[in-house]
């Protein structure tokens, strides 16, 4: 079991083998959430578009893909020229 110690500033350094389980690096955010049963969990917070595309989906209305997402951000870059 990995442990540390809490900083007068209220920091930790998270033990390397956690990060590397986490695939966290320098930069990464992370987030503290308590369940129902009272215990903290750490969540990375790491998604890639690919992970996010879709998860919006109402019945009805078609799926944006990444290549719509794109032209959809030129087509509004074009817009504040």
């Amino acid at each position: 079991m990995a442990s540390t110690i809490v900083s007068d500033q209220g920091q930790i350094t998270i033990p390397e083998e956690i990060r590397d389980y986490l695939k966290l690096n320098a930069g990464s955010k992370i987030e503290f959430v308590i369940d129902e049963q009272g215990q903290v969990k750490i969540i990375p917070l790491k998604f890639s578009v690919e992970d996010l595309s879709g998860i919006l989906h109402y019945p009805g209305i078609e799926k944006a893909t990444i290549e719509d997402m794109e032209n959809a951000i030129q087509e509004a870059a074009i817009d504040w020229s």
